[in-house]
């Protein structure tokens, strides 16, 4: 199964998929699970497929080796001529982010290891932040190391953030937070804690992120359906 970590330097991808009615949704989570079954890309190390809770819509997270095999399945035929095109007539927009693993943190029962597929049942948070570049550093430290109050969190498994390098379908920089939870009912009592009763350290991750934060963030939530990696 994939994993994640700061010691991995390869291009994690992120594309993010809306839709307007869960049925496209699913029809969404089948091209995606085709092109996956049948990828067999130069470069190409993982893809997991994750459907919309909250909103309808799809993730997949992607690995690759560089930058630079990512570039060569966007020039090819397949990606212009048939991907885009039908992911167009299903989609209300579509965000293809290119990042880097900035942070990771994870609960101890994890046993130091992040990993994503269906075998895990996560309830997983996806949010982007976008910034300007200036202060991309910034809110990273305030999204990574600035949330250690997530190891006292009822319910919290992991934690990522991805630094955003460049993107097709959004414009400027970006940061992103990818997070593990056991159930939808912990995460919604995480998000639901009155200010008053949020801890200090807490109170003063989500100044910061403010203070640096350029817009509204993107945020859904997902189960991941399905995933892949090279020579399986």
């Amino acid at each position: 199964m994939p994993k994640i970590s700061t010691e991995d330097k390869h291009l994690t991808v992120l594309n993010l998929f809306t839709t307007d009615v869960p049925e496209n949704q699913d029809k969404l989570v089948q091209e995606m699970r085709k092109i996956v079954d049948a990828a067999t890309y130069e470069g190409w190390m993982s893809s997991t497929v994750h459907a919309g809770v909250d909103s309808p819509g799809t993730a997949n997270f992607i690995q690759w080796r560089s930058g630079e095999d990512l570039e060569e399945r966007y020039k090819g035929d397949e990606f212009n001529h048939r991907t885009l095109p039908v992911f167009g007539e299903i989609t209300t927009s579509i965000k293809l982010l290119q990042n880097e693993v900035a942070f990771t943190q994870e609960h101890p029962s994890l046993g130091g290891s992040i990993e994503i597929g269906p075998h895990r049942d996560d309830y997983t948070a996806i949010a982007v932040f976008p910034v300007l570049k200036e202060n991309q550093e910034e809110l990273i430290d305030a999204l990574g190391p600035g949330q250690g109050f997530f190891l006292e969190t009822p319910g919290f498994r992991s934690h990522v953030v991805l630094r955003g390098l460049r993107a097709r379908g959004l414009e400027g920089s970006f940061v992103v937070s990818y997070s593990q939870w056991e159930s939808k009912e912990a995460y919604d009592a995480y998000k639901a804690v009155p200010q008053d009763q949020k801890p200090a350290s807490r109170v003063a991750a989500e100044g910061r992120c403010r203070a640096v934060v350029a817009g509204i963030p993107d945020i859904n939530t997902y189960r991941v359906v399905h995933t892949r990696s090279a020579g399986e």
